[in-house]
């Protein structure tokens, strides 16, 4: 991370800054599985979501002071940006994005998180390049997926979409 600015954004005080209303497009964005190869190294990066992540819990703490364990509910941040927290949330845990090159090619398989309908929701599906299985493993993949967002306070159903595809559709649980 350079610059205070990459440094504010994945902490609680840059991400309270953007519940303020104040978004900012510098620093920290999470893995959604649409973008390209990191330029940072696995080690630099592993400390951005570390730090990213932590600072979302502690919004969580901040935020939500009604019953029960403030940090087992998404935050007002997170229903507002289901994409972003949700990506956040599998990066966090260790489950890889799947990658795209410059032509908007996959060239590595893993989650890709996309808003659906209601707005509060998203999809999280498993890809991968051609031929590479990902469609053997997504029912495995997006099952530790469901369950790394189900401790995190997210309800994820897992569907059978067109062509027999699974995926999960995700929302703040009730």
């Amino acid at each position: 991370m350079t610059g205070s600015g990459a440094w504010r954004k994945g902490t609680a005080a840059g991400m309270a800054s953007e519940e303020e209303g104040t978004e900012r497009s510098d620093g920290f964005e999470a893995a959604t599985g649409d973008g390209p190869v990191r330029a940072t190294t696995p080690r630099a990066r592993a400390a951005e979501v570390r730090v990213a992540f932590e600072g979302l819990l502690q919004i969580r703490r901040l935020t939500n002071t009604g019953s029960g364990d403030p940090a087992a509910v998404p935050a007002r941040w997170e229903r507002r940006r289901p994409v972003r927290a949700v990506a956040l949330a599998l990066e966090a845990a260790g489950v890889p994005a799947s990658v795209v090159d410059s032509s908007g090619q996959r060239v590595a398989t893993g989650y890709r998180v996309v808003a659906a309908e209601p707005p509060a929701a998203v999809r999280v599906e498993w890809l991968g390049p051609h031929g590479a299985g990902a469609a053997q493993d997504e029912e495995r993949a997006l099952t530790e997926c469901a369950a790394v967002l189900t401790r995190l306070g997210w309800e994820a159903l897992l569907y059978r979409g067109p062509r027999q595809r699974r995926f999960l559709e995700v929302e703040p649980a009730s």
